[in-house]
């Protein structure tokens, strides 16, 4: 399915450090370096790395990272860093640790990675102005927004600024999942400011189910992706249509079709989704970068052969 491939193309962000995966530093490098230079490379983006960990990175990955001058070139690695929260000193010290970090790979002959994007926590719009302010031009934020206030404020004053917004959509206890309300609300105050976004936590699977592991009901990431690429494109969408589209259990219920994504009447096509994931959902955090690709295929919207085309 080529309106499939669109939607995964660069969705995912290797987040092996963390729960339920919570590999060492080792087995993640190594893992992200294998993965960038196999066949099914094509839905791969960033490694995500805490700041706090890059100099153990720095340590395992000095064996494997591609030699190249050009640290801007195809065979870079690229990082998204979690930093300090926003509001906190810490943060002046991450962004400083960050600039040291791509400083030392700059120089000639060192190993090819950069630190292109960071991703914080943000309680209100002095703290994202305030971080705004400290980052250099060469780093995109993603804000992490608390997705059970009314997240309105503080998206708008991302609006017109190159920063994007992060919901966190599960985590190890039930607790730490939102509502499928919750997730509509944060996708289309995002929507309607025009700020891109991500996500991270509990998008394991394509669809939504019950994770017995967590005990509770899961998102899907094609849940997520196509009802945010959807929501790009409409005009006066509802929160409920859109909570409708979150909770979808059965492939069926939503139009795949070779070219075209759709749901509940509403359709576009593959420029549609391609200018929706470029300039709107953005990508999402997992652990694991093998399940998501074999879940694909089971479902049959990857032949086994494309998957690693």
């Amino acid at each position: 399915m080529l309106s499939i491939r669109t939607l995964m193309d660069g969705v995912i962000d290797y987040a092996g450090l963390f729960p339920p995966a919570l590999l060492e530093m080792g087995p993640t490098v190594e893992n992200y370096a294998r993965d960038r230079s196999s066949a099914d490379s094509w839905m791969l983006s960033r490694l995500i790395v805490p700041v706090s960990r890059l100099e153990e990175f720095e340590r395992h990955a000095a064996e494997l990272l591609p030699a190249s001058n050009d640290p801007v070139s195809d065979d870079c690695w690229v990082i998204s860093a979690l930093a300090a929260p926003a509001g906190e000193d810490a943060f002046a010290d991450d962004v400083d640790a960050i600039e040291a970090f791509n400083e030392r790979h700059l120089a000639k002959g060192a190993g090819a990675v950069c630190i292109d994007t960071i991703e914080c926590r943000a309680a209100n719009s002095a703290e994202i102005d305030n971080a705004l302010e400290q980052l250099p031009e060469s780093i995109f934020p993603y804000f992490e927004l608390d997705h059970r206030s009314d997240v309105r404020g503080l998206v708008a004053a991302m609006a017109g600024m190159d920063a994007g917004a992060k919901i966190r959509t599960g985590g190890i206890t039930p607790d730490l999942h939102p509502t499928p309300e919750e997730v509509a609300r944060f996708v289309l105050a995002c929507a309607s400011a025009e700020v891109p976004f991500k996500a991270t936590a509990g998008l394991h699977h394509p669809l939504r189910h019950h994770a017995e592991s967590v005990g509770c009901d899961q998102f899907g990431f094609l849940n997520v992706f196509i009802g945010g690429c959807l929501a790009w494109w409409a005009d006066d969408l509802s929160e409920e249509w859109l909570a409708r589209a979150l909770d979808v259990r059965v492939l069926d219920d939503f139009l795949i079709r070779e070219e075209t994504l759709g749901f509940d009447g509403l359709e576009i096509g593959l420029p549609q989704i391609e200018e929706a994931r470029e300039r709107f959902c953005h990508g999402f955090g997992s652990c694991s970068f093998q399940e998501p690709l074999e879940d694909l295929v089971s479902l049959e919207l990857l032949r086994p052969d494309e998957a690693a085309t």
